[in-house]
């Protein structure tokens, strides 16, 4: 019979893959929904190539997996429970969040799942509040650098084109719009399944399969094949809350937007700073909406989405925290 930490590391894994598949289907919006609404590509075609995009921008770095493993909690009180009890506690967050169709961060998720079963384990003294104060820091000013960039882009390129036709200008951005939505998709893979990479080498430390913490490649394969899956899922709540909802877009604007949240994500990623896909890209459309006017926005759906992004992370830590409280006492600490 298995001995119960090999149970409990078991069951880490396939939690956190899980929470890769979800993040998946959940955030599947953030890469294509733009060129979606824009008809730049069928809902199918999107699919298949943000998530196979999405497998490639997952192989090709791990800072961010370190930043998630190593500057959330000291590693003396990680232990199984710990880890399992964080991911369903961002498991069951971004399910809510899913079934309502709002975009909320899957990032924020993991982290506040993390610190919530953390605290039920060990109290507050055992997180690392400066790494902490980073990552969260980073999380808040993405989508304000996000929604700054999709605004001075717009603008630059209708003062670029201010001569140019509305339909001849939209038919030739929605060829470009494939290719920005590609490299979305891509930086997608590459900020967002470092988070469950993180989280299952944490796991695999605490164990003592590794010795330090470095992402294995089979585990860098898993989380890439598990969000690749998610996304070819779909997520089509979501996709209509970005795409449609909240500004009507046309291919144009559908770049603009693609092009400078991939450019704040990458940029991020390559500094090992975990940002939020879902936060970027709704507040670069906020800020390509705001090119055309107030009333092109809207702001009730606006108010919704900016009510989920502020309770996410007490939100799943709460259900981190419930999580191990309720589980603990069966599977051990």
């Amino acid at each position: 019979m298995p001995e119960p930490t090999l149970v409990l590391l078991v069951a880490v894994i396939v939690s956190a893959l899980l929470f890769d598949y979800i993040n998946g289907f959940h955030d599947t919006a953030n890469a294509i929904a733009t060129c979606v609404s824009t008809r730049a590509l069928s809902v199918r075609s999107a699919i298949i190539m943000a998530a196979v995009l999405n497998f490639v921008g997952a192989m090709i770095s791990t800072k961010v997996a370190t930043t998630i493993g190593k500057g959330i909690v000291d590693a003396n009180n990680i232990t199984q429970m710990v880890v399992l009890a964080g991911v369903l506690g961002a498991i069951i967050w971004n399910l809510v969040t899913w079934y309502y169709g709002l975009p909320s961060s899957s990032s924020h998720a993991i982290i506040g799942g993390l610190v919530g079963s953390v605290i039920a384990h060990a109290g507050s003294g055992a997180l690392h509040w400066h790494g902490l104060k980073t990552i969260v820091t980073v999380l808040l000013i993405s989508p304000v650098v996000g929604a700054f960039f999709g605004f001075v882009f717009m603008v630059a390129l209708l003062w670029t084109f201010r001569n140019s036709a509305p339909y001849g200008l939209n038919k030739n951005f929605r060829k470009l719009q494939v290719l920005s939505a590609a490299v979305m998709a891509f930086s997608h893979g590459t900020a967002d399944a470092q988070k469950s990479m993180g989280v299952i080498t944490m796991a695999l430390v605490s164990y003592g399969t590794l010795s330090s913490f470095e992402v294995p490649t089979w585990v860098k394969v898993g989380c890439a094949v598990a969000m690749a899956f998610g996304t070819a899922a779909g997520g089509w709540r979501i996709i209509k809350t970005v795409g449609h909802d909240f500004v009507k877009l046309q291919p144009v604007h559908g770049f603009c937007v693609e092009t400078a949240s991939a450019g704040v994500i990458l940029g991020a990623a390559a500094m090992g700073l975990p940002t939020s896909t879902t936060h970027v890209i709704t507040s670069a459309i906020l800020g390509v909406g705001l090119t055309k006017r107030m009333s092109a926005i809207n702001w009730t759906l606006a108010y919704r989405i900016v009510c989920a992004w502020v309770i996410t992370i007490p939100a799943s830590a709460g259900m981190g925290f419930l999580s191990y409280t309720v589980l603990s006492p069966f599977l051990g600490r």
